[in-house]
């Protein structure tokens, strides 16, 4: 041959990604959390944070943590007040 070829070998580790909301249902063992902006959606962080078995085992990054007024690393629990603008208290019922 003409040249030497030469391999290399990396040690790969198998993990696997999923969004929040496939996630839902889940236990998983080892959680990494990755939030490059602030969660969307009502009860979304909630569901990202409770699918580990343990705080541990649950590992968090967030990339866009500033919060004015607040120093450390933060990310918002988006809550649209609005909704409940709209619901009227005399025409819901509490079904047992």
């Amino acid at each position: 041959m003409p040249f030497e070829l030469m391999r290399k070998q990396f040690p790969v580790r198998l993990s696997f990604a999923l969004t929040i909301n496939k996630s839902q249902g889940q236990t998983i063992g080892n959680v990494g959390i990755y939030l490059p902006n602030h969660v969307f959606s009502h009860g979304q962080l909630y569901v990202a944070l409770s699918r580990g078995v343990s705080a541990q085992s649950t590992k968090v990054l967030v990339k866009n943590y500033a919060i004015e007024g607040q120093e450390g690393v933060y990310t918002k629990n988006v809550v649209f007040k609005e909704i409940f603008d709209r619901v009227d208290p005399t025409t819901t019922t509490n079904k047992v």
